[in-house]
């Protein structure tokens, strides 16, 4: 029986303007209705100082002061002898001795304790019980609105000393995402990973003209990635999809195009350099480059679910004169522009690292998990190679359409109109057959068969435009009938423009009640000319 499979709090942060320091919190998507609450309360200056020294140990990109520097980024790792003299060596007592691994855990400790302050901590709470109580995980959503505090690493936050980071919890999914986005395209389900693998340039400065032994490197490089994306876990012992991917290696921007558009991809993954800009950055592709804008443009023509960039701050914004620019990430301007789902680095990441993230991220996207719980899993691999006071794991962002479940896949259970997935059973069973073609049936297994448009929520998906998200019920009761019990079915109808059956040769409307059904029923959802034609039967 299909049911929802997470429940939703969207918390959004955003600074009030007239107010200098001070910021509102408040949440606009919660399980309870209690839970839409509202918060003001000011950014400190212990978190300030926090944030400040946490940059100087982790950040790549050097602290907000430092004048903005476009592409030559220049480490500022600082060794131990340095932190020795750091006022802030002595944050917290009893913790672990690595000074990382407090800076790590005390900025994580300060951002959840600043975020989840006043009614939202209530709500948050309140939404964590009835999650457990449901047997569901809970899909926090992070909305940032102000472009100064996205460069913070939100997903290291811990309620208290020695918890689990938040975005490793797999009981709590911890997306990104955004208000302002074009509307998500309702789409089908897919069976099977297919992955459009694009290695670009790894560097701005390369010479033009490919060398053999660059080309052979890439190739290489290319074939490499290729068997870690496919490649399924030795320890795998759940049914896993199948994973297709072809390659692209340094492709202009027609030839990427061209490969999209014809491929019916649902990831797409790019590796090489890029640089933030005001329009979601530059990808080096050829001896062409491609903006996030127009990447946008490209990957929604194609109907891509989820794009991965393996490039240096996917996920950061561009600065002018000290000052982050609103919405000009690359994640961020993929989301705007309609896209399900992106992950991108926050900071440069080693190949070695990027490996282990995208082998381990591939390996549950097949094993049928939502994004949101893949990029756990694939951040808690990250964790235990390269540990808890290392930035590897931290350094995975992903963005999240607020609409958007995190599916790509079907599961073994669901079936979808539109893809014909309908199986004759072999026991006298009641089911939906299409009227048109009664070698496509669709078999009524469980007490209730949920009939409707959005994949996650129901047992029978129809795409059609007329078809409401929780369209319809079939169910059945035990009734008294001579001779003991019959099984008695009824169509329940839940939409919003109804469900037409057609009795003693007549159509009639069904609306936000429930009606009889007899073997030979005829059904149409949403529509009583337009939707397809659907048979109610009972037969061996």
């Amino acid at each position: 029986m299909a049911r929802q499979d997470a429940l939703d709090l969207w918390v959004a942060v955003d600074s009030l303007r007239l107010q200098h320091n001070r910021f509102a919190i408040w949440v606009l998507r919660s399980p309870h209705p209690s839970g839409h609450v509202h918060y003001d309360c000011d950014w400190s200056q212990p978190l300030a100082d926090a944030w400040q020294s946490w940059q100087s140990l982790f950040s790549l990109r050097g602290l907000p002061q430092v004048p903005h520097l476009p592409s030559a980024y220049i480490p500022r790792f600082l060794n131990e002898s340095d932190l020795s003299n750091a006022p802030a060596a002595d944050l917290l007592t009893n913790q672990p001795t690595s000074y990382s691994s407090r800076y790590m855990q005390h900025l994580g400790v300060n951002l959840w304790q600043w975020l989840f302050a006043g009614p939202v901590k209530s709500s948050l709470e309140r939404a964590q019980g009835i999650a457990i109580g449901q047997g569901l995980p809970l899909r926090l959503r992070l909305e940032i609105r102000d472009p100064e505090l996205i460069s913070l690493p939100w997903e290291i936050m811990q309620r208290q000393a020695g918890s689990r980071a938040l975005s490793l919890k797999r009981k709590i999914l911890f997306s990104r995402t955004s208000s302002d986005v074009d509307s998500l395209e309702v789409r089908p389900l897919d069976r099977a990973l297919r992955i459009l693998l694009v290695l670009g340039k790894d560097s701005p400065n390369q010479a033009e003209g490919r060398s053999t032994a660059r080309q052979l490197k890439l190739d290489h490089e290319a074939v490499l990635l290729k068997e870690i994306l496919e490649k399924n876990s030795h320890l795998n012992l759940r049914p896993t999809a199948r994973r297709q991917v072809d390659m692209l290696i340094e492709p202009d921007a027609t030839e990427l195009s061209n490969a999209l558009e014809t491929g019916s991809y649902n990831v797409f993954f790019y590796a090489g350099h890029g640089m933030p800009g005001p329009d979601g950055g530059l990808l080096f592709l050829s001896d062409t480059t491609l903006s996030g804008t127009e990447l946008s443009q490209v990957l929604l023509r194609a109907k891509v679910r989820l794009a991965v960039f393996n490039t240096c701050w996917g996920a950061q914004p561009e600065e002018s004169r000290a000052r982050s620019l609103p919405r000009s990430s690359l994640a961020e301007v993929l989301l705007h522009h309609g896209l399900p789902a992106v992950v991108a680095m926050r900071d440069s990441i080693a190949d070695e690292e990027a490996v282990s993230f995208i082998q381990a991220f591939a390996q549950a996207l097949a094993e049928r998990k939502a994004v949101d719980e893949a990029v756990a899993i694939a951040r808690q691999h990250l964790l235990t190679l390269y540990h808890f006071n290392q930035p590897a794991w931290t350094l995975p962002v992903l963005y999240m359409h607020p609409d958007f479940d995190g599916k790509l896949l079907l599961s073994e259970e669901t079936t979808q109109i539109n893809h014909h997935t309908a199986i004759r059973p072999p026991t006298r069973q009641a089911m939906l057959r299409d009227a048109d073609d009664p070698n496509k049936v669709w078999p009524i297994y469980s007490d209730v068969m949920r009939i409707g448009r959005k994949p996650d929520l129901n047992d029978l998906v129809i795409l059609d435009p007329w078809v409401s998200s929780c369209h319809a019920e079939i169910f059945h009761r035990r009734q008294q009938a001579r001779g003991g019990q019959a099984m008695a079915y009824f169509l329940r109808d839940n939409s919003r423009y109804g469900t037409f059956y057609r009795q003693d040769g007549s159509w009639q409307e069904v609306h936000r009640r429930e009606v009889a059904l007899l073997s030979g029923t005829q059904i149409r959802f949403g529509s009583q000319s337009d939707g397809q034609l659907l048979e109610f039967v009972i037969e061996s």
